[in-house]
């Protein structure tokens, strides 16, 4: 465990995030400063009296002045003064590396531009199934801090990209790599080639790589070793089995997909990203198979509001992306009419793949799209 007695600490961003790591370092006996872009930023009413909290902007004289920075998510680390901090050595992470340096138990961790947030409660449901004491949380849920404050078997964390960037001591268990797509192309200059390095960062020193077999961005920048145990529809080592609709692993069949309370194609191959996780750490195959047969998934992906008439309405508002679109509309069985609504932020993303939906090539049926301009835009190009 590191000791950060006698250090300069200086937090970046407040919120939920943010108030935990000042009770990590209040617990260690060390007084943070805190800072946000935000003018009134949330939380800052919860403060400790003798925390000092400068917002509105970064204070680059309190970044220069430190022996460590803890700087959120989001903020990019290609922050002006942040670059000028890293030049001048002062070390910066995230609470995912404070977490790191501070967890005995196994962690599983988790990414992906799609069904991260599944995958990570999933096998967190069935940790609990098999009586596991579990912390689930990171970019989900709990603040990962949150979960020192008890005593757990087995850690699930959630990471984004933007985690990955300033976790160095991160040595998983298990890790993951759902899948790799476009996604914030307002973060990564570079391209999709930065974001993927990104998500990659968790399988560097992870005892056990689960990866996409129909994604090679999701292997491990060495490619496939040792390490690596594959997902896939009809390939891969846990592999879904369309046409007889069963999940199979090692070609062994497992589980019916009329047996799992998800639905969708994409849902049930996060159920097999699931399974090899809960495998590679030892759950029991029979409670995992229990979690799956009854986990409802979580509100707001792929999840069904209403239904009348024969019309349903999917609430799928967690889809912030086009491969998250995408595999939800691969996974609709349909033989009429869809109405799709679109709209909200692009972070810069391509969206032209979704246009085979919208002019029947991938559809023998209507697709309609009610969308903002930022999507309309890009889709017609």
């Amino acid at each position: 465990m590191a000791d950060y007695l006698g250090k300069k600490i200086v937090i970046i961003g407040l919120g939920l995030t943010g108030l935990s790591c000042v009770d990590f370092f209040m617990a260690r006996g060390v007084i943070p400063r805190v800072m946000d872009t935000r003018s009134t930023p949330p939380g800052r009413d919860k403060l400790p009296d003798d925390v000092e909290c400068h917002s509105g902007s970064l204070n680059a004289g309190w970044l220069m002045d430190a022996d460590l920075i803890v700087a959120s998510p989001g903020i990019a680390l290609t922050t002006v003064e942040l670059q000028a901090a890293a030049n001048a050595g002062i070390e910066i992470v995230g609470d995912i590396e404070l977490f790191c340096r501070e967890a005995t138990a196994p962690i599983v961790a988790i990414t992906g531009s799609n069904g991260k947030s599944t995958v990570t409660s999933l096998v967190g449901e069935m940790a609990k199934a098999a009586h596991w004491q579990v912390g689930v949380g990171g970019n989900i849920g709990l603040p990962a801090l949150e979960l020192l404050k008890k005593s757990c078997q087995l850690y699930v964390l959630e990471l984004s990209s933007f985690q990955l960037e300033t976790t160095y001591s991160l040595k998983a268990a298990a890790a993951a790599v759902l899948n790799v797509t476009e996604d914030h192309m307002d973060r990564y200059p570079q391209g999709l080639s930065q974001y993927r390095a990104a998500k990659l960062r968790i399988y560097h020193h992870a005892k056990r790589c689960v990866v996409n077999a129909q994604d090679a961005l999701t292997l491990p920048e060495t490619g496939m070793d040792s390490r690596c145990i594959s997902f896939g529809v009809e390939c891969g080592d846990y592999q879904l089995d369309s046409e007889n609709a069963l999940l199979k692993v090692h070609n062994q069949s497992l589980l019916a997909t009329n047996k799992i309370k998800l639905t969708g194609r994409h849902n049930y191959v996060n159920g097999l990203a699931a399974l090899a996780l809960a495998d590679a750490v030892g759950i029991p195959r029979k409670a995992s198979l229990a979690a799956l047969k009854v986990y409802p998934g979580l509100d707001h992906r792929f999840q069904l509001v209403h239904m009348k008439n024969g019309v349903r309405w999917i609430n799928d508002s967690k889809a912030t992306n086009v491969g998250s679109t995408e595999a939800a509309l691969n996974g609709l069985k349909l033989d009429s009419t869809l109405y799709l609504l679109l709209g909200g932020d692009g972070k810069s993303a391509d969206f032209s793949p979704l246009k085979p939906f919208l002019n029947g090539n991938k559809f023998g049926f209507t697709a309609l799209a009610v969308m903002g301009n930022d999507w309309r835009s890009s889709v017609q190009k």
